[in-house]
Parts: structure tokens; C-alpha cells; sequence
């Protein structure tokens, strides 16, 4: 039997881990000296890790593989998927290591990785191209999955309990491919929300090389927008048999609604959308402080990217989304009167046993587009009696980077294929079988948990992908079997490539 995907409880486990975190640990332990900061990495090593963060994304593809396709042991897959509801919705991304497309951790997933060309897209050099390249198998496919029939969103193709069964490549999958979807009757304000912000962030990337495309995403993320706003409900109440637990919306679907909004408005500059702002914020989560970033929770997210607007023309009304953003950042910093987040005795932020390093990359990412909004305003992060100037911020994130990449106490890098130690048990169905062009013949459902169970590693190197991580105590367990660990996700990737970015550019 397959164990569970990486997603299950995550909320649940995270709420039971913080009460049982061990309280030994001062802030000042946490303190990161300037020795800590200095890793060895080299502008030249984080545009290495950058290429290899990118070229996990090509080893994620659904569907159609293009002929400029650089990981060679994937082929085409899921080349009928929405056969099954009569439409087409060929391509997108497998979210982790199944044969599944979830909708709200791809949306995301594209959202992240457009913000991250958004803000540091000028740092990317040779790679801006394959970043472009990834923002844009996944709008295409939110595309269709928001446009192939009125007032519908298509929100999932597969049936994870069938998936989750088996363990074979994409390439051989024979389980059944059910294509779920929100409507105005079974509405998905959350999901439809935030495929909304993936189309309106990824119309930016694309509104100087692609105007006419970018017109469309823009267009099309409006309408889902509306069709999100206007059927209120969670996709969790109307699908929750197939997406609990595995991408339950938790945090319910109203964060959604002001991250949507907030990202339309950067992408169109439209004062309607300001004041849909300013009019619901204090209803969708704008006086809530959360410390938590992810595929559920946008709160810290749509904070940090509406201090930007405070930030660069005072609008009025947004100056507590500068407040918030200053609360987010000093609950991260050791030695703030705010602090309040959990670091291993390594220096790594844990919030649950979980793929954890999800949490890791998305907080790097605010951290660091933080920072460069105060720097472009000459602003500071105010916490309490203290303040913290942008360096401070982008120090934290790169010790949390540097930690990803091996500066840890294993001397382990967490992302496959960088360095010389990483994992080699990794979660993942086509990593492990071995390629369609190693064994041709068909492999079974049943037939490929030889390849699960087995100790020796992965068939194929899937360069780029970044594990769950260490557990609290900076340990890490590389088997196969311990999805919360070894199992990667488009969602930890993302927002790494942002941090990778900047890093890449500075010395």
C-alpha cells in the first residue's frame, strides 16, 4: 500500500508540534553570526542551484513534453487527461511525487514562481528564459482548466485514493483519470481565487514578451476573480472526498479572495480593485496576524505584497498591511521582542514534521521581496522598541538558503543533484521506476513497489527537486518510505527560485 501524500494533517500536526516544541532554546541562540552567514557559496554556486531549481520543474510536466525538453527520463503522460468530463486538460504539474494535478498547490506553485521573476527576473541572466518557461506550463494549463466551460473551474484531474495505490511513472499510468471541478452551484472561492492571482501574476512576467498572452491571463484571471467572489463557499465543502486531507483549505476561503484581489490590482493598477481592498480586507484577513506562508494560508503573503503599494505611494488604507508585514518578518528574527517562530538547533525554521522546507523556501522568498521594497522606500521593519533594516532580513533568508543547500549540521544539501550529498531515496514514483526509455514494457500498478521498497537509489536523478527536509533536531531519514522527509513538491521550489535569484546576483 502507498503511504499517504506529504499534505495529510499538516495543520493538525503543525498545531500538535508547537505545543510539543522544546522551550530550551533562547532567541539568542538563534542569533546567526556574521561567521554563520558566511557559507562558502559562491554567486556562481546559487546560479547552479537556481538552473537545477528550474530543471525540477521539466521532471514535474504533464502532458505533452516539448522537443527543447531537458529531462531526458520523463516522456509524454496524461495525454487524455479531461477526456473523462469531455474537455482538454493536457499539461500543468504533478504537485509532488504521484501522478496527480491538484489545482490550488499548482495555482500557487505558478503564483510563486511568477513572483519570483516579478521581483528578481532581472537577476535570473541566462535562466530568465527557463523561469518564463515555467510560469507558462503552468498559466496554460490554468487556462484551460478556467476557460474550457462557463462558470466552471476544473480543479482536479485524478482520484488520489486510486493514485495513492499505486506506485508506477506518469508515462504507464492506468488508474482512473476523474476530472473534478467548481461551479456555482459546488463553489471553490478559495481555489478559484487563487488560480485568479497565478493568471493576474503571470500576465506581469509575460506583459512585455507576450503582451497578447499577458492580455489574455489578465482577462481570464478578472473573470475567475468575479466567479470566485460571487459563489462564496470552500472547494473543501464541495469536494471533500478527494481533496481532503490531502489540500484541504484549512484556512477557509476568504485569505484567498484578498490574495486574488491584491494580485489583480498589481497586474492592472484599477482603482475598483483597490477599493475591493479596502472595502473587504478587514473581513478576509487584513487585521489578522498569521505566521504561516503556504499552499492554504496567503495572509503574510498578500501583507508583504501590499506593503509595496503603502510603501511606494502611502495609499491610504494599506498602511496596516506595512504594520502586519513588520509583525510576519519580526516574528522571524531572533534577538526581536517579537520573535517567535521555532528554529532547529541547526538554525533552521520549523513549523511541522510535514515537508517542512515548504515553509522554509516561502518565508526566504518574503523575507527577501520584503527587503526590497524597504530598501526602495529607505524604510525599516519595526518591531516593538527595535527596528531591522533590510540587510537583517536578507541575512536570515540566506542562512536559510545556505541550510537548504548543505551549510547545515548533516553537510547535506536537500536539493537532488546539488553538491555531493543529497538524497538518493527519494519520494517519487518516476524517479525511482526506471525511465520508459531504460524499460520500455509497460509496468503495473502492483508491479513498481519493487522499486518503492527497495534500498537502493532512485533510478533517476531528479535534478532540482527539494526534499521535505530534516525533522527539528536537523536530522533526516533519506527512505523512500518517509514521504514527510523525502518527498519533493513544485510549491517548495518555487519561491526558491526568487531567493536563488538574488543570490545569484550578489557578492
Amino acid at each position: 500500500m502507498a503511504t499517504l501524500h506529504l499534505c495529510p494533517l499538516i495543520m493538525f500536526s503543525m498545531l500538535l508540534y508547537s505545543l510539543a516544541f522544546s522551550s530550551a532554546f533562547t532567541p539568542q541562540d538563534y542569533y546567526f553570526s556574521s561567521a554563520q552567514e558566511k557559507s562558502g557559496f559562491s554567486p556562481q554556486d546559487y546560479s547552479s542551484a537556481l538552473e537545477k531549481s528550474l530543471l525540477f520543474f521539466e521532471g514535474q510536466r504533464s502532458g505533452k513534453l516539448p522537443p527543447n525538453q531537458r529531462v531526458k527520463w520523463r516522456a509524454d503522460s496524461g495525454l487524455s487527461d479531461g477526456s473523462a468530463a469531455n474537455v482538454n486538460l493536457v499539461g500543468g504539474y504533478y504537485d509532488a511525487g504521484d501522478n496527480l494535478k491538484f489545482g490550488l498547490p499548482m495555482a500557487f506553485t505558478t503564483t510563486l514562481l511568477a513572483w519570483s521573476v516579478i521581483e528578481f527576473g532581472s537577476s535570473m541572466q541566462n535562466q530568465l528564459e527557463n523561469a518564463r518557461a515555467a510560469v507558462r506550463w503552468g498559466s496554460d494549463y490554468l487556462l484551460k482548466a478556467a476557460t474550457a466551460t462557463p462558470d466552471t473551474l476544473y480543479v482536479q484531474v485524478g482520484n488520489p485514493y486510486h493514485d495513492h495505490s499505486c506506485w508506477e511513472r506518469p508515462e504507464d499510468m492506468d488508474t482512473s483519470r476523474d476530472v473534478y471541478k467548481v461551479s456555482s452551484s459546488n463553489p471553490g472561492s478559495d481555489v478559484a481565487a487563487e488560480t485568479a492571482a497565478a493568471l493576474a501574476a503571470s500576465s506581469i512576467v509575460f506583459k512585455q514578451s507576450d503582451p497578447s498572452y499577458s492580455e489574455k491571463l489578465l482577462q481570464t484571471a478578472i473573470k475567475v476573480f468575479q466567479f470566485a467572489d460571487k459563489y462564496r463557499g470552500s472547494y473543501s465543502g464541495s469536494l471533500s472526498s478527494v481533496v481532503c486531507p490531502f489540500y484541504c483549505s484549512y484556512s477557509g476561503f476568504q485569505d484567498e479572495l484578498l490574495w486574488g484581489a491584491s494580485w489583480i490590482y498589481q497586474a492592472t493598477q484599477n482603482p475598483t480593485y483597490l477599493s475591493y481592498i479596502q472595502y473587504n480586507g478587514h473581513v478576509e484577513g487584513a487585521d489578522d496576524d498569521d505566521y504561516s506562508f503556504s499552499w492554504d494560508d496567503k495572509r503574510p503573503g498578500t501583507k508583504i505584497l501590499l506593503s509595496k503599494n503603502f510603501l511606494e505611494t502611502g495609499i491610504e488604507g494599506l498602511e496596516l498591511y506595512k504594520t502586519h508585514s513588520d509583525n510576519y518578518i519580526c516574528s522571524l528574527i531572533p534577538g526581536s521582542p517579537n520573535f517567535q517562530a521555532q528554529y532547529t538547533p541547526g538554525g533552521l525554521l520549523y513549523k511541522g514534521q510535514g515537508s517542512n522546507l515548504q515553509y522554509v523556501t516561502a518565508s526566504s522568498l518574503l523575507l527577501l521581496t520584503y527587503a526590497k521594497y524597504l530598501d526602495t522606500s529607505h524604510g525599516v521593519a519595526h518591531c516593538g522598541s527595535a527596528t531591522f533594516a533590510a540587510d537583517k532580513l536578507r541575512a536570515l533568508a540566506k542562512q536559510q538558503v545556505d541550510y537548504i543547500l548543505g551549510n547545515n549540521p548533516q553537510k547535506k544539501s536537500y536539493m537532488v543533484g546539488f553538491g555531493n550529498n543529497y538524497p538518493q531515496k527519494v519520494h517519487h514514483r518516476g524517479s525511482s521506476l526506471p525511465s520508459v526509455y531504460a524499460k520500455p514494457g509497460h509496468i503495473s500498478c502492483g508491479d513498481g513497489f519493487q522499486y518503492f521498497y527497495s534500498s537502493s537509489p532512485n533510478q533517476n536523478i531528479h535534478v532540482g527537486a527539494i526534499v521535505g527536509g530534516p525533522d527539528n533536531n536537523d536530522n533526516f531519514n533519506d527512505d523512500r518510505n518517509n514521504y514527510q522527509q523525502s518527498e519533493p513538491a513544485t510549491y517548495i521550489n518555487a519561491p526558491f527560485v526568487g531567493a536563488l535569484a538574488y543570490f545569484s546576483s550578489t557578492t
